[in-house]
């Protein structure tokens, strides 16, 4: 297969200074391109042109012609060093100040998740009798001892105990399948 960046790649190991003017004169402008079109600013991408270069000179010997053509590699080195400089930017500042707060409200499928969390705990407490799915409410939402709640619903305190243990396991096997 002949590829003629390949050969002036080649050549440019030997430090031979004509084939590297060869090599830029034959591939700088598709260099250029690409640069500009990933950087979107000319003097950016003029410098970022110069480096390029820069590297190929002093990595040369690392193309390896077997791996794909000469192009492709040069174009790969303009590619990686636009995406660094791109990465290297700073964040465009805003004026308002609201970039620097953060948003609290939680993300769209968050809160299609959750609200199918909560349907489904809906429907599980709806296994439970009433008596007992009010009296789980009361000891892990509303924050009721285990006395004050066999006060509530007249029952004796290990009672109580009871059915909160048997709810929980209801509720456990219902939301697990």
């Amino acid at each position: 297969m002949d590829d003629p960046v390949a050969a002036l790649i080649a050549k440019c190991v030997a430090q031979d200074r004509a084939a590297f003017r060869a090599l830029y004169r034959d591939t700088s402008a598709k260099l250029m391109g690409v640069l500009l079109r990933m950087l979107r600013e000319r003097a950016e991408a003029e410098d970022a042109l110069q480096e390029v270069y820069t590297r190929v000179w002093l990595r040369a010997g690392r193309y390896d012609p077997a791996k794909g053509r000469g192009m492709t590699w040069l174009i790969a080195i303009a590619r990686n060093l636009a995406i660094d400089r791109l990465r290297a930017r700073p964040e465009p500042a805003s004026d308002d100040g609201l970039d620097m707060v953060q948003d609290s409200a939680p993300r769209a499928e968050t809160r299609l998740v959750a609200q199918g969390e909560a349907k489904r705990m809906a429907d599980c407490f709806g296994t439970l009798d009433p008596d007992r799915a009010d009296a789980v409410r009361g000891a892990y939402l509303d924050g009721l001892s285990y006395l004050d709640l066999a006060a509530r619903h007249a029952v004796p305190l290990n009672t109580m105990r009871t059915w909160l243990r048997r709810s929980l396991l209801k509720l456990k096997e219902c939301l697990e399948t």
